[in-house]
């Protein structure tokens, strides 16, 4: 061929080419143009996309989620006790818990289960003036929701009891007065909190601060008790014997009466960052006190009898609480996590990673509140205010008492299960909120059940049961269980296919590829 006649046809299979390329991108690319320039009048234009499968469920919250409960809703007349209890004490104590809750503002959404729904109850309580009983027991059945609640897989709850110990101190350090109340040193550093921050939590890891960056753990008790911290002016105050000090920690408050008969207010300020271990656990651990007659006082008892024994206890609990002093007067209570003085016999301790503060708990059983033997019948609706570092769970509790011996020997006893009932605001109402939930897809069909035979062993199976279930005096639940277990057979194991042997050249290409 000639070379001009070879380069016409070079040309012409270039511009066949470029042709060809045009029309497919065109074929690609109109469309795709075509569906950009649709206004887009709404979020479902997007589902008729073909490429956008449309989701066969709703996105819908489950109707109340609490991490590691279970719960049922109860009807009030269901509820043991509802009737007899005087809810206008704990209308009082939650109406006490709604200042906090209503100043604050634009905060996001909480992610426990009530979140900030207790504002619209909150709402109610502070427009209403309620001086009878009644009338209080009618609020709370207005604007609540009654739900049995508990730890996955058990059937109740557990409470302890806490009081305000009352103790003697002295500002100055003597003979007699040489144990330190220590506030909140300037080197304790917890992640995500300025130091200087008011509000530290009670769990979780704290460090020491060395020079700008360097962090360590900080000191244990074992190494505070020996003098760790001493000689940097942290002293509030000081306390005659070291097991004062331990039970105020426990406690997380205290009174100290002083020697010029002035009294000293402490409260939790920070701890060390070590896990709370309970000294009673150990005595009972090493075979020193029996369960059956473990107590705050027993425990205390042990300890003044056994010094020595009582140093090596008490560093067996590594956790340190630093106090801090609070203005408040002798007939003032103490103070709660949220910020409000506790009501004795009204106010409880709480989980706050589960729970929010001013949620309403009734809690029903019997305790030992007239003697260690006696089982008084205990159903009363408490108030969540407070928290501690050994309260964990959906239904545990700790019980406030108040302050003083009386309150100490009260609280000191408690260690018993308990019946649980959360009230929860209407608004979030889990039966409302469930009737939006789907429904689960049907089970298969005879037709696709036949086409999955069950192996033989299942047949002859099947056949027995249902001999037996038509039998003459049969039970239902024989009946129902052999529906069950026959209705869908489950699918043959597939079979296990050997992949086909490849050509060797085609496996040295693959490799040279990779």
């Amino acid at each position: 061929m000639a070379p001009e006649a070879r380069t016409k046809v070079i040309r012409l299979k270039r511009c066949v080419a470029v042709l060809y390329v045009a029309a497919v991108a065109q074929a690609l690319l109109v469309p795709f143009f075509a569906l950009a320039a649709r206004p887009h009048h709404s979020r479902s234009s997007a589902a008729r996309i073909p490429s956008q499968r449309p989701v066969p469920y709703p996105h819908l919250a489950l109707p109340l989620t609490i991490n590691g409960s279970q719960y049922v809703p109860l009807a009030w007349a269901d509820i043991p006790g509802w009737g007899e209890d005087d809810q206008l004490a704990a209308f009082r104590t939650f109406r006490a818990s709604c200042r906090p809750i209503a100043a604050q503002h634009d905060l996001p959404s909480d992610p426990k289960a009530l979140g900030i729904s207790l504002r619209d109850p909150c709402r109610a309580a502070r427009a209403t003036e309620i001086s009878d009983g009644a009338k209080a027991r009618r609020f709370f059945e207005e604007h609540f929701t009654p739900l049995k609640i508990s730890r996955l897989g058990e059937g109740d709850g557990f409470v302890t009891g806490y009081y305000e110990p009352v103790l003697e101190g002295s500002r100055t350090q003597t003979d007699v007065y040489n144990v330190p109340v220590y506030r909140r040193p300037s080197n304790l550093f917890v992640r995500g909190y300025r130091q200087s921050s008011p509000d530290l939590p009670n769990k979780g890891q704290v460090f020491r601060k060395i020079g700008r960056r360097k962090l360590v753990p900080y000191y244990d008790r074992g190494e505070i008790e020996d003098g760790a911290i001493a000689g940097r002016g942290l002293e509030i105050c000081w306390l005659k014997n070291p097991t004062d000090l331990l039970f105020a920690q426990i406690q997380g408050s205290a009174r100290i009466r002083l020697q010029d008969g002035s009294t000293v207010r402490i409260n939790y300020d920070a701890h060390n960052g070590y896990p709370y271990t309970a000294v009673g656990r150990v005595l009972i651990d090493r075979g020193i006190i029996p369960k059956e007659e473990m107590s705050m006082q027993r425990i205390r008892e042990w300890m003044e009898q056994n010094p020595d024994g009582a140093k090596d206890l008490r560093r067996q609990n590594r956790s340190y609480i630093f106090f801090r002093e609070v203005n408040l007067s002798d007939k003032d209570e103490a103070v709660g996590a949220q910020g409000v003085p506790l009501t004795p016999g009204r106010s409880i301790a709480v989980d706050k990673s589960l729970h929010v503060y001013g949620t309403p708990f009734f809690i029903e059983g019997q305790l030992p509140i007239e003697s260690e033997q006696s089982k008084t019948p205990f159903h009363r609706l408490m108030i969540a205010q407070d928290t501690g570092s050994a309260i964990t769970g959906p239904a545990r509790a700790d019980l406030y008492f108040g302050a003083g011996a009386d309150a100490g020997k009260v609280s000191g006893r408690l260690r018993h299960s308990m019946h649980f009932v959360m009230l929860v605001p209407k608004s979030l109402d889990p039966i409302e909120r469930g009737r939006k939930m789907p429904i689960p897809d049907p089970r298969p069909s005879e037709k696709i059940a036949k086409l999955f035979p069950p192996p033989d062993g299942a047949k002859t199976a099947s056949k027995n049961q249902t001999g037996t279930a038509s039998a003459p005096g049969s039970s239902m639940a024989q009946a129902s269980a052999t529906a069950a277990a026959a209705a869908v057979p489950l699918p043959e194991a597939r079979p296990k296919i050997p992949p086909a042997h490849e050509p060797r050249h085609q496996r040295r290409r693959y490799r040279r590829s990779r």
